[in-house]
């Protein structure tokens, strides 16, 4: 596509840098950085333009991306975690999406993450602490298609699980590529199953392809120890 976000082409920006500053500065900037936070929490949800095709929850569209080098003290996940922007309506998202870069054209060590406003793409966030994932791992070269059909059915209410699905994540890595869906409540077995069900339909897999279903309890018990970095597959 001719059109993409420049931004999102080589973003090794972020915080890495603020302890180069002096220490009023580095203070002044945690102070900006605070109320800006504050702020944009109170900014008030988006809205569908006049005449435009509403979508049932509104959503927000994340980056992230690991430099790999980088000292893991530096790499936190809240600090890597860049938010796009959020829509409410049909029109609203493919204003997004025709500017993004496909999945299958990033580089390194890269993730897309959907997520209903006002959910952060975290395992600690409220409404996914007590969820889970299912994980499908992809040859390179699917990312883009399965990214784009996983999307288009999570928008358009596929799933028929009432308000259960937070999001949907496409991790692209250097030898393969990783898929998933999240959901509130890790415990609800015929609710997991019903999203396995319709993912596996979604994305037209083959009977023998392995899907993995993760806690997010598990996630961070697995990752205590290793990278601190909250959105790993």
């Amino acid at each position: 596509m001719n059109n993409k976000f420049d931004a999102l082409k080589d973003d090794d920006s972020g915080d890495h840098d603020q302890d180069q500053g002096s220490p009023k500065d580095s203070e002044k900037e945690k102070i900006e950085d605070e109320d800006k936070e504050q702020n944009t929490s109170k900014k008030k949800m988006v809205v569908p333009g006049a005449g435009e095709h509403p979508l049932q929850y509104n959503y927000t569209f994340w980056y992230s991306r690991r430099t790999p080098g980088r000292p893991a003290s530096t790499q936190s996940y809240e600090q890597n975690i860049k938010q796009i922007g959020s829509f409410a309506s049909v029109e609203q998202f493919w204003r997004f999406y025709s500017h993004m870069i496909r999945p299958g054209d990033l580089t390194g060590h890269s993730d897309f993450h959907l997520f209903k406003e006002g959910i952060k793409p975290m395992w600690e966030d409220d409404a996914n602490k007590m969820g889970g994932k299912w994980i499908i791992r992809l040859r390179k070269g699917l990312a883009s298609r399965c990214w784009e059909n996983l999307i288009l059915a999570m928008l358009g209410e596929q799933f028929m699980v009432g308000e259960e699905i937070c999001g949907a994540v496409v991790s692209v890595r250097f030898q393969e590529d990783i898929i998933s869906i999240w959901n509130k409540t890790a415990s609800d077995q015929a609710t997991t199953a019903r999203i396995r069900d319709t993912l596996r339909r979604v994305l037209n897999l083959p009977p023998n392809t392995i899907m993995e279903y993760k806690t997010h309890t598990d996630s961070i018990k697995y990752s205590l120890g290793r990278l601190p970095w909250s959105g790993e597959c």
